[in-house]
């Protein structure tokens, strides 16, 4: 064994004792740093080392590199994108997932396989997929909508009576994948599975909503030839809209479609009763995307997919090899995704649900969505804000009042970086900022810090 190699596993306790220090450090320490450290030169590229130094050294060179340059990602007032934080308990199970390195793909090691299944579950009852959805785990929102289109994409073969899994995506001719506001995942996963980014067709939306509008999903299905794919949101990126979910699970009536959900982060909504509604029908599609690493506040990455259609997700990713089980009646997980190597992700969430159960994610979920309405509040009452959109759960969309043009948002927004994060984005044809609140630490206080120091920088920006 290399020297610096046994002398590390000679002191293993105590490397990991320093190593949960600087951990704790740099949680401790999540109020007061900047969330966004202002922009740096980053170091000059060290060559690799011919000959290590150890990890106690490896350790007080990424806390003096590395870790000044990076965001607070994990605090209460990162509200860009939809990122959620780590629970204390999502924490201790994403240390053990890397202490005991499972491969849980294979049912020859199957502990990890049976925790998973157990996890999914506990998934499918805390959002209200029936049981009829089985489930898997994946890295993240965009790999959950690829699986589930790439499912779609089966059964449209086995509509037509092909199978693009054997005879490529060629063999289906054109396809149709209607959506109303698709997150850009969408667009990427049809790139991926060989269907293209010109088979998604906008439909039109709601007046002044991001809400499909059903009667036109009915005469864009209409005019459809052959089975098509409808891709609903639970949730949009931008408002956090919701499709009338029920409303389009009937127009299978009178046409031929697989229905996916996209609830990267809106699933979360039926953990709360006063929101739930959001989500009513959300067990009448055929594969649903939800995002872990949003709102369960899991560490990255983490997502779960689900879908009716188990027998078609295993003749996709059915992998062949000697090594590896059968497909049988509960095929091994490496027969699910794309992924052979799949590390235990459910342990994390796992954990954070056997320890704080459905009662207190239901608390973060209400928590962040009345910091949402009180920032929304806030900035409707300050002249120097507009609104652009109700909040309908944890998504605050506004921009300036007057000229709000991309300089003056980024402006804006680089102002405020170590109070606060936000995301830009464009609304109706106008440049905003997007607040989304998903952390478990975030309270009101923190929105009273976001509030006042956006309220201070649009006055500096006059």
């Amino acid at each position: 064994m290399d020297p610096t190699l046994a002398a590390d596993l000679a002191r293993l306790p105590e490397l990991l004792e320093a190593t949960r220090r600087a951990a704790a450090d740099a949680l401790a320490t999540l109020d007061e740093r900047a969330v966004v450290p202002p922009a740096a030169p980053a170091p000059d590229p060290e060559p690799l080392p011919e000959r290590g130094d150890g990890t106690e050294q490896a350790l007080a060179a990424f806390r003096a590199r590395w870790e000044p340059r990076l965001s607070a990602s994990a605090g209460p007032r990162y509200l860009g994108f939809v990122t959620g934080g780590a629970t204390p308990a999502a924490l201790a199970g994403d240390w053990l997932t890397a202490a005991h390195d499972q491969n849980s793909n294979s049912a020859l090691d199957g502990g990890g396989q049976a925790l998973e299944r157990e996890t999914v579950t506990w998934l499918r009852e805390l959002f209200g997929p029936s049981e009829a959805h089985t489930g898997t785990f994946v890295s993240g929102a965009t790999m959950s909508n690829t699986t589930g289109l790439a499912i779609a994409r089966e059964w449209l073969g086995e509509r037509l009576g092909v199978s693009p899994a054997d005879d490529g995506a060629a063999a289906l001719g054109p396809v149709r994948v209607l959506s109303g506001a698709p997150h850009s995942s969408i667009a990427k996963g049809l790139s991926v599975l060989g269907l293209g980014r010109n088979s998604l067709v906008p439909v039109p939306t709601l007046p002044g909503r991001e809400a499909v509008d059903p009667a036109a999903l009915d005469r864009a299905l209409a005019d459809t030839p052959g089975p098509a794919v409808v891709v609903a949101n639970a949730g949009t990126v931008n408002t956090v809209d919701f499709d009338d979910l029920r409303a389009i699970a009937a127009l299978r009536e009178r046409h031929d479609f697989w229905l996916h959900t996209d609830a990267a982060f809106g699933a979360f909504a039926a953990l709360s009763p006063d929101h739930a509604h959001l989500t009513d029908g959300l067990d009448a599609s055929d594969s649903v995307c939800v995002d872990l690493h949003k709102w369960l506040n899991v560490p990255y990455d983490s997502a779960v997919q689900f879908t009716r259609r188990r027998d078609l997700q295993a003749r996709v990713f059915q992998n062949a090899a000697a090594y590896l089980g059968p497909l049988g009646e509960h095929p091994d997980l490496v027969h699910l995704t794309p992924e052979n190597s799949h590390r235990l992700r459910a342990l994390a969430a796992w954990f954070t649900l056997r320890a704080y159960g459905r009662r207190g994610h239901r608390e973060i979920v209400e928590r962040d969505i009345a910091c949402a309405r009180a920032l929304g509040e806030r900035l409707s009452e300050d002249p120097a804000f507009r609104l652009l959109a109700p909040v309908r759960l944890n998504v605050v969309c506004f921009t300036l009042a007057e000229t709000p043009t991309q300089a003056r948002l980024t402006a804006l927004r680089e102002a405020v970086s170590s109070e606060v994060f936000l995301t830009p984005t464009v609304y109706a044809g106008t440049p905003a900022l997007r607040a989304a609140f998903s952390n478990w630490r975030t309270t009101q206080a923190d929105v009273r810090r976001a509030a006042e120091a956006l309220r201070t920088a649009a006055k500096d920006l006059t």
